[in-house]
Formats: C-alpha cells, sequence, structure tokens
C-alpha cells in the first residue's frame, strides 16, 4: 500500500509537471507579445520625438512594460496556487478512500511505521496517531510493532493528535521526527509540486534579464 501511495504521488507530480508545460508555452507566447510590442513601440518613438521627449516617453514606456510584466507574474501566481491545491485535492480524496478499506490501512500504516524506524536512529521511539486509529491499535500495539519493527522499541503515545490519518513516529525527547500522517505527506508533496511549477511556468532568469535590457 505504501507502494501504492508513492504511485500516486509520482503520477500526481508527473501530471502537474504535464500541466505546467502546457502552461509554459502560453507563458511563452504572452512573454513574446509583450517584448515585441515593446520594441515595435519603442521604434515609433525614436522615429518622431525629439531627444528630450524621447526620453520622457520612454521613462513612461517603461513603467508600462514593468506594471505589465508585474501582472503577469501576479496571474502565474495565482495559476500555481490553484493547480497545486486541485492537485492535492486529488490526493486527498485518495487517501479518504484508502482509509474506507480498514485492513488495506492498517498495512499501510505498518509500512508508514517500518520508513520512519528505518529513518530514526534513537533507540526508543514513540508512535502518535489520531483517535480513531488509537482504539485501533492500542489493544494490538505490541503485535503491530513487531511486524512492522521486529528490532525497535517503539511506545504508543496515549493522546491522539488531530490528523486526518497516517502516523508522526518521534524519539522520546520529541529532537527528531518523521511526519508520516497523510497532511505530513501532502506537505512534502506540495514543495515539490511547487517546484515543478515554478521552474515550467515562470520566465527564467536569463529570459527576464533580455527583456529588461531589450526595453
Amino acid at each position: 500500500m505504501a507502494d501504492q501511495v508513492q504511485e500516486l504521488e509520482s503520477a500526481i507530480l508527473q501530471q502537474a509537471k504535464r500541466l505546467a508545460a502546457e502552461y509554459q508555452e502560453r507563458a511563452k507566447r504572452s512573454k513574446d507579445n509583450i517584448l515585441r510590442e515593446a520594441h515595435d513601440r519603442l521604434h515609433l518613438r525614436e522615429e518622431r520625438e525629439v531627444l528630450l521627449a524621447k526620453a520622457k516617453s520612454e521613462r513612461i514606456y517603461r513603467r508600462k512594460v514593468q506594471a505589465s510584466e508585474l501582472k503577469f507574474q501576479k496571474e502565474l501566481d495565482h495559476l500555481r496556487w490553484d493547480l497545486v491545491q486541485g492537485i492535492l485535492e486529488q490526493l486527498d480524496d485518495r487517501m479518504t478512500e484508502i482509509r474506507k478499506d480498514q485492513e488495506a490501512y492498517l498495512e499501510l500504516l505498518s509500512q508508514l511505521l517500518a520508513a520512519a524506524a528505518q529513518t530514526l536512529d534513537a533507540p526508543r521511539l514513540v508512535a502518535e496517531l489520531n483517535a480513531d486509529d488509537l482504539k485501533v491499535l492500542s489493544p494490538i500495539w505490541a503485535n503491530f510493532v513487531k511486524g512492522a519493527a521486529p528490532d525497535r522499541e517503539i511506545s504508543l503515545n496515549p493522546t491522539p493528535i488531530e490528523t486526518h490519518g497516517g502516523i508522526l513516529v518521534r524519539s522520546e525527547d520529541n529532537s527528531v521526527r518523521v511526519n508520516n500522517t497523510f497532511e505530513g505527506r501532502s506537505e512534502r508533496l506540495a514543495s515539490q509540486l511547487h517546484q515543478v511549477i515554478l521552474q515550467r511556468l515562470l520566465p527564467d532568469r536569463r529570459t527576464h534579464e533580455s527583456v529588461s535590457k531589450t526595453i
């Protein structure tokens, strides 16, 4: 089941790349139009204005182009946010479906616990769950740990945490932790999605500098 979750997250990242590539092409066309219009208008002003009037008009036009670029950048930021939120909503829906199959969900929790135990070097660990999962696992916790991480000492915190599902594993002194709750995994995925969409959607530094010099 953990592999299924990883495959789901991988598929979502691929979807984000495809969507970002489509919007990147739109962004490029818009950028080219801004550049072309800037060149054409500046050329006309150079032909019909004296030096002083030209200098003044260039300053005004430069401000207009900069304002257009800021508006364009703002629209891209909104688009990036909408893309990430839409994809994360799909992930939330999928996680909700996984929880409905208790046997499969417990297997997922076991694999998430095992992965966290492998990551953390602390001699004694503490696991934290939401209230529903705590009720299910408290009576069978010793056997559950033996199945997931037989060579580790992992206690179960009797106080539930606020999460839709998954498991949080920390050291006894709470100095290190692995957040394998649904929210923790979604947050990490969101960070990757933002990076993917930023790379695909936003103009790179060289393009921005080229436009600035042309203007």
